[in-house]
């Protein structure tokens, strides 16, 4: 991954009106325009702007009333393996219990029929992971949800501008959470969002982002500071002007990915209407060739990573139930992700499709 930067000129502008306004954070007004932006052109209501992606998912925890202090017995949440160690760890550190279920081998998202097994009477939500942009079964986690009083939180980190069934991925579950770090498509540096179903949950949010402050001498709830800044905004509204020509790019190297690798690559099954191309993840036969591919591609400084491993339930410090997590560890140890980028060029893609390809015939 390299981080996409916008002109400097467009920057800039923006740059200049903080500094005639000296007005640096505290929902100034790049922050109020971002957040409009954003909702028309994600097509949503509701969208909250933070500092980055993991305050996301703990403002989303605490405004939907899911937070260890708020019951008498710890409570739990239901989540994948298969995802970014923030979605699990996020969750602990906000006094929640994450019990992982297995994942759908072919979509790499949560498998709804493993979630019911393990709901318990502390249960208090399901957190999915549209993976690598992909659409989780929104409408079988909804169901399971709704029978058993559960609340919904995506992790829509990788989700960005992603259209499920015509309309934006975004507007299912209590609430999705966005990441806005510098690897992703559309990024602030550091940055992230909130799109809440429902306007009195984004309220009480929007005081939770601020210490609880609701006025000069105002303090109505317990809160953190997790509130975006103007500098960051700038830099949202600046990478926005360029996110047609983004995402194009990134199409347009997926497709030289795809008309050069092996047959024998495995691909992640889509079940959006159109990828993103946030990513490029693969699957090798086994551990081993991972591996080899990846110090292969070492030798010619080409960076690929192991996304998502290890599976998160092997790790001792999230969960003292050892479930066996059989879908999520066979994909964890043979997935890679390919470089892609809107300025990588062909030449560094055939490299890495040829690289992979023998090793494939290895």
């Amino acid at each position: 991954m390299k981080p996409y930067l916008p002109s400097r000129e467009k920057l800039d502008k923006y740059l200049d009106g903080i500094y005639e306004r000296a007005w640096l954070t505290n929902n100034g007004p790049l922050v109020q325009e971002l957040t409009a932006r954003l909702e028309e052109y994600l097509g949503v209501e509701n969208l909250l702007l933070v500092a980055n992606g993991t305050l996301a998912l703990q403002i989303a925890y605490r405004a939907l009333g899911l937070s260890g202090n708020e019951y008498g017995e710890q409570p739990e949440a239901i989540t994948t393996p298969f995802t970014f160690i923030a979605t699990a760890s996020s969750l602990k550190w906000d006094g929640v219990q994450p019990v992982f279920a297995d994942i759908d081998p072919n979509t790499w998202c949560i498998d709804p029929e493993n979630i019911e097994p393990v709901i318990t009477a502390r249960t208090k939500a399901i957190v999915p992971v549209h993976v690598f942009g992909n659409a989780c079964d929104v409408e079988a986690i909804d169901e399971i949800a709704t029978r058993h009083g559960l609340k919904v939180i995506y992790d829509a980190s990788h989700a960005f501008d992603v259209k499920y069934k015509g309309e934006s991925l975004l507007k299912h579950g209590d609430a999705a959470t966005l990441s806005f770090h510098a690897t992703k498509l559309f990024h602030t540096g550091e940055g992230g969002a909130i799109v809440f179903k429902r306007r009195e949950d984004l309220e009480r949010a929007k005081k939770m982002i601020n210490f609880g402050i609701t006025g000069p001498e105002s303090i109505e709830e317990l809160g953190i500071n997790a509130k975006m800044n103007e500098l960051q905004a700038a830099m949202g509204l600046a990478m926005l002007s360029h996110l047609n020509d983004i995402l194009e790019m990134r199409s347009e190297r997926a497709s030289w990915y795809s008309a050069s690798l092996n047959s024998r690559i495995t691909r992640q099954l889509s079940t959006v209407d159109q990828s993103n191309n946030a990513y490029y993840p693969i699957l090798l036969d086994s551990e081993e060739k991972t591996v080899l591919a990846l110090e292969s591609l070492k030798e010619h400084d080409i960076s690929c990573r192991r996304y998502f491993y290890p599976s998160l339930e092997s790790l001792a410090f999230l969960s003292e139930k050892m479930r066996n997590m059989t879908k999520s560890e066979n994909i964890a140890k043979r997935i890679l992700c390919l470089p892609i980028y809107p300025e990588l060029d062909q030449k560094s893609i055939q490299l890495v499709s040829r690289t992979i390809s023998e090793i494939c015939h290895a």
